[in-house]
């Protein structure tokens, strides 16, 4: 499947908004809550949120109890993005896309396909080549010997055709973190992260690429 093509006159340039600081689970999506309200209203244009937050895991609609090994051990918020359990924190970049997909065209495989698509050209910038896998959600890194790790987290919802929720792609978090879930129901396969492949990457540089694969794949 190709790369979907999206006609440039019909999408005006999305708002950027990076937080320096952590973001709690709870608020971040309070806020993409209401700026999705205000997508559907009218009110508001589209929005990509970079962001961290503290120490946590997430579970998405199919998450299942068993996948959660370690309960205590961070908070854990009920999501209702698709997939499974997936962990935030320091070092890792979020991305929340808020597109409207009713103004873009209402089809839900083709926005992830793209949402991969923007990761894989934004990683392949630092020589990291990330693939998709059939069945396996996410992007993986082949590592050799048949193992691969996963790199980047993806998880969506959509309001009425408008987006949010988003990616996440391990930048340096701490990876020992990700042993208190199986991360999104995959046990035989890890988890990687830049830095972990020897690409020692600043935060501010992914965002820079992660703002220009953007605008190659959802501006152009």
């Amino acid at each position: 499947m190709s790369d979907p093509q999206i006609s440039p006159d019909a999408n005006p340039p999305a708002e950027w908004r990076v937080s320096a600081g952590p973001v709690g689970y709870p608020e971040a999506v309070e806020t993409m809550e209401a700026r999705v309200r205000q997508i559907r209203a009218g009110e508001a244009g589209e929005l990509v949120w970079l962001l961290e937050h503290p120490p946590l895991y997430t579970a998405g609609t199919s998450a299942r109890a068993e996948d959660l090994l370690q309960p205590d051990r961070f908070p854990v918020y009920s999501s209702g993005r698709g997939g499974q359990y997936t962990y935030h924190g320091p070092g890792q970049r979020v991305a929340y896309v808020m597109q409207d997909l009713q103004r873009r065209g209402p089809d839900l495989r083709a926005y992830i396909h793209n949402l991969e698509a923007w990761v894989i050209r934004a990683l392949a910038r630092f020589n990291v080549v990330a693939e998709r896998r059939e069945g396996r959600v996410g992007l993986w890194v082949p590592r050799g010997g048949g193992r691969e790790d996963k790199i980047a987290a993806i998880g969506v919802r959509v309001r009425r055709w408008v987006t949010y929720h988003g990616v996440a792609i391990n930048l340096e978090p701490d990876l020992s973190h990700f042993e208190g879930i199986v991360p999104c129901g995959i046990a035989e396969h890890g988890v990687t992260s830049l830095v972990d492949l020897g690409i020692p990457v600043a935060m501010p540089d992914l965002d820079v690429a992660l703002k220009e694969a953007y605008e190659e794949v959802f501006s152009a």
